[in-house]
Protein backbone atom coordinates (compact mmCIF):
# COMPACT_ATOMS: atom_id res chain seq x y z
CA UNK A 1 0.00 0.00 0.00
CA UNK A 2 0.81 3.67 -0.78
CA UNK A 3 1.32 4.90 2.89
CA UNK A 4 2.18 8.20 2.47
CA UNK A 5 -0.43 10.51 3.01
CA UNK A 6 0.55 13.05 0.48
CA UNK A 7 1.96 10.58 -2.25
CA UNK A 8 -1.94 9.40 -1.69
CA UNK A 9 -3.61 12.72 -1.70
CA UNK A 10 -1.47 13.26 -5.32
CA UNK A 11 -2.63 10.15 -6.44
CA UNK A 12 -6.44 10.57 -5.46
CA UNK A 13 -6.07 14.57 -7.15
CA UNK A 14 -4.72 12.48 -10.51
CA UNK A 15 -7.91 9.83 -10.82
CA UNK A 16 -10.44 12.34 -9.99
CA UNK A 17 -8.68 14.60 -12.77
CA UNK A 18 -8.47 11.62 -14.87
CA UNK A 19 -11.90 10.37 -14.42
CA UNK A 20 -13.38 14.29 -15.23
CA UNK A 21 -11.63 13.86 -18.45
CA UNK A 22 -12.57 10.55 -19.31
CA UNK A 23 -16.41 11.52 -18.58
CA UNK A 24 -15.99 14.44 -20.69
CA UNK A 25 -14.63 12.50 -23.69
CA UNK A 26 -16.85 10.16 -23.32
CA UNK A 27 -20.26 12.56 -23.58
CA UNK A 28 -18.38 14.47 -26.61
CA UNK A 29 -18.15 10.80 -28.41
CA UNK A 30 -22.02 10.25 -27.98
CA UNK A 31 -22.75 13.62 -29.23
CA UNK A 32 -20.35 13.39 -32.39
CA UNK A 33 -21.92 10.16 -32.97
CA UNK A 34 -25.32 11.47 -32.99
CA UNK A 35 -23.70 14.43 -35.34
CA UNK A 36 -22.68 10.97 -37.71
CA UNK A 37 -26.70 10.58 -38.54
CA UNK A 38 -27.54 8.25 -41.46
CA UNK A 39 -28.57 9.89 -44.57
CA UNK A 40 -29.98 8.30 -47.72
CA UNK A 41 -28.69 10.68 -49.78
CA UNK A 42 -24.90 9.77 -49.18
CA UNK A 43 -22.71 8.21 -51.85
CA UNK A 44 -21.39 4.70 -51.46
CA UNK A 45 -17.68 6.27 -50.41
CA UNK A 46 -19.66 8.86 -48.21
CA UNK A 47 -21.65 6.19 -46.54
CA UNK A 48 -18.02 4.50 -46.11
CA UNK A 49 -16.83 7.45 -44.68
CA UNK A 50 -19.60 7.82 -42.65
CA UNK A 51 -19.26 4.12 -41.45
CA UNK A 52 -15.82 4.59 -40.29
CA UNK A 53 -16.36 7.59 -38.16
CA UNK A 54 -19.00 5.53 -36.16
CA UNK A 55 -16.89 3.11 -35.81
CA UNK A 56 -14.06 4.64 -34.06
CA UNK A 57 -16.62 6.51 -31.86
CA UNK A 58 -18.06 3.32 -30.97
CA UNK A 59 -14.34 2.18 -30.55
CA UNK A 60 -13.32 5.48 -27.94
CA UNK A 61 -15.81 4.98 -26.17
CA UNK A 62 -15.31 1.26 -25.50
CA UNK A 63 -11.61 2.24 -24.29
CA UNK A 64 -12.73 4.61 -22.84
CA UNK A 65 -15.57 3.46 -20.50
CA UNK A 66 -12.94 0.76 -19.57
CA UNK A 67 -10.31 3.52 -18.79
CA UNK A 68 -13.03 5.01 -16.96
CA UNK A 69 -14.15 1.57 -14.70
CA UNK A 70 -10.14 1.20 -13.70
CA UNK A 71 -10.13 4.93 -12.57
CA UNK A 72 -13.20 4.36 -10.32
CA UNK A 73 -11.50 0.53 -8.92
CA UNK A 74 -8.81 2.80 -7.99
CA UNK A 75 -10.45 5.05 -6.70
CA UNK A 76 -12.39 2.91 -4.78
CA UNK A 77 -9.51 0.83 -3.71
CA UNK A 78 -8.25 4.35 -2.27
CA UNK A 79 -11.24 4.45 0.26
CA UNK A 80 -10.89 1.16 1.31
CA UNK A 81 -6.88 1.33 1.58
CA UNK A 82 -5.65 -0.88 -0.60
CA UNK A 83 -4.54 1.17 -2.97
CA UNK A 84 -1.05 0.46 -4.23
CA UNK A 85 -1.56 -3.41 -3.32
CA UNK A 86 -2.04 -5.47 -6.58
CA UNK A 87 -5.08 -7.27 -6.32
CA UNK A 88 -3.65 -10.62 -7.63
CA UNK A 89 -0.75 -11.52 -5.50
CA UNK A 90 -1.25 -8.93 -2.66
CA UNK A 91 2.43 -7.41 -3.49
CA UNK A 92 3.06 -3.43 -3.23
CA UNK A 93 2.91 -2.13 -6.86
CA UNK A 94 6.04 0.05 -7.78
CA UNK A 95 5.72 3.40 -7.25
CA UNK A 96 6.56 4.14 -10.76
CA UNK A 97 4.44 2.44 -11.70
CA UNK A 98 1.45 3.85 -10.18
CA UNK A 99 2.91 6.66 -11.26
CA UNK A 100 3.04 5.88 -14.96
CA UNK A 101 -0.57 4.13 -14.67
CA UNK A 102 -2.15 5.22 -11.33
CA UNK A 103 -5.57 3.28 -11.82
CA UNK A 104 -3.56 0.15 -12.47
CA UNK A 105 -4.62 -2.50 -10.55
CA UNK A 106 -1.33 -5.32 -10.95
CA UNK A 107 2.17 -5.31 -10.06
CA UNK A 108 4.38 -5.31 -13.27
CA UNK A 109 4.91 -9.59 -12.54
CA UNK A 110 0.69 -10.11 -12.76
CA UNK A 111 0.37 -7.60 -15.35
CA UNK A 112 3.19 -9.96 -17.48
CA UNK A 113 1.43 -13.16 -16.24
CA UNK A 114 -1.91 -12.11 -17.65
CA UNK A 115 -0.11 -10.83 -20.81
CA UNK A 116 1.37 -14.27 -21.32
CA UNK A 117 -1.90 -16.12 -20.60
CA UNK A 118 -0.58 -17.27 -17.34
CA UNK A 119 -3.02 -16.00 -15.24
CA UNK A 120 -6.90 -14.81 -16.14
CA UNK A 121 -7.66 -11.19 -15.73
CA UNK A 122 -10.48 -10.90 -13.15
CA UNK A 123 -10.62 -6.71 -14.03
CA UNK A 124 -11.51 -7.77 -17.52
CA UNK A 125 -13.39 -10.68 -16.68
CA UNK A 126 -15.96 -8.51 -14.45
Amino acid sequence: MVHNPETIKRFEESLRRQERQLEQSMLSAVEQGREVAADAALDAADQAVQSYQKEMLFSQGTSGHEQLSLVRLALKRLDEGTYGDCIHCGKTIGLKRLEALPWTPYCIDCREKIENGEIEDPVRAA
